[in-house]
């Protein structure tokens, strides 16, 4: 049997994965969670009945792509991140699903937290399958985490310490609620990089750090007030993406400078926006995901499994 199968049911996306070990390749299918024009995400308990009616589809159109016989073992996103404590119940959807799964094939089960599916997701979309073992540093940016991690490979899953975050407001929400101001659609990151591409305008922005932490709370603040003074849409959604960039490059900076010349990875949704990628891979030779597993995805969680029952075995 040469399949590995991964569930996510994050906040924002269900997602569902397989791994094929023997030829290399990685199936997925992902539906964003239904949010309700002008509002900003969802409540948990609607994020668990959404996950519970689209999860079944998503993996029946995968289920019909493969021989399900082949199936050795299966993982989900358990937690938001891999310590103790860390909960959230629309991952207990892709975790009971999996478990199900599991006993009704007969196959192990292996949890592992979303944040550990985003940096194996980056790794092999970015072919960097060599750091599974090594010393790194990991950016995780989306809308439910701004973070640094000093992260360890462990073979098949990740030891992963804060060292630096966001003290107020996440990238992924910044930009979604300047995107709503400019009236797009959520999540706006993809509307957004959109329309800032199109401003011709030089930018000027000053983020602060406190430490190796950022706050992101008054790009906001900034972002409305242009938008009173009647600037172009494209210059307030350009401005919001390049004072992100700015606090993310400054915390780099300044982790390096405490760190040393460790490898540099970058994985969440916030991350795929070609303004910020395209910056950080000329300025650190970071590795990044290709969009694809930038985003929320069960391709990372697929990958881990794989990793997991060959320790096992």
């Amino acid at each position: 049997m040469s399949l590995y199968l991964g569930l996510d049911t994050s906040n924002y996306t269900t997602s569902v994965a397989v791994y094929d070990s023997e030829t290399g390749e990685m199936r997925q299918r992902k539906r964003l969670l239904p949010v309700k024009e002008g509002q900003l995400g969802l409540r948990q308990s609607d994020a668990v009945f959404h996950h519970t009616a689209q999860l079944h589809s998503l993996f029946g159109e995968l289920a019909a792509e493969i021989d399900t016989r082949q199936i050795a073992a299966v993982g989900a996103s358990a937690r938001p991140r891999p310590v103790e404590g860390s909960y959230m119940p629309c991952f207990t959807v892709g975790e009971n699903t999996a478990k199900v799964l599991s006993s009704a094939l007969k196959i192990p089960f292996f949890p592992f937290s979303h944040q550990e599916g985003h940096i194996s997701a980056a790794l092999f979309g970015a072919d960097r399958l060599d750091l599974f073992g090594k010393k790194f540093l990991a950016f995780h940016v989306s809308g439910g985490t701004t973070e640094a991690v000093l992260a360890q490979g462990k073979g098949c899953g990740f030891s992963c310490e804060i060292i630096a975050r966001t003290l107020d407001l996440n990238a992924g929400q910044a930009i979604d609620r300047v995107g709503l101001m400019l009236g797009l659609r959520f999540p706006c990151g993809a509307e957004l990089e959109k329309l800032a591409l199109q401003n011709r305008e030089i930018i000027k922005t000053h983020p602060k750090l406190k430490g190796h932490d950022c706050c992101l709370s008054g790009v906001e603040n900034l972002c409305k007030k242009l938008i009173v003074e009647g600037k172009e849409k494209s210059f307030v959604a350009a401005f919001c993406i390049e004072y992100i960039r700015q606090a993310l490059s400054m915390m780099t900076d300044s982790l390096l400078s405490e760190y040393g010349s460790l490898p540099l990875l970058y994985a969440g949704g916030v991350m795929s926006d070609s303004i910020i990628k395209n910056s950080f891979t000329e300025k650190y030779n970071a590795a990044f995901a290709p969009p694809v597993y930038s985003a929320d995805n069960a391709a990372g969680i697929a990958y881990l499994t794989y990793l997991s029952s060959k320790e096992n075995t």
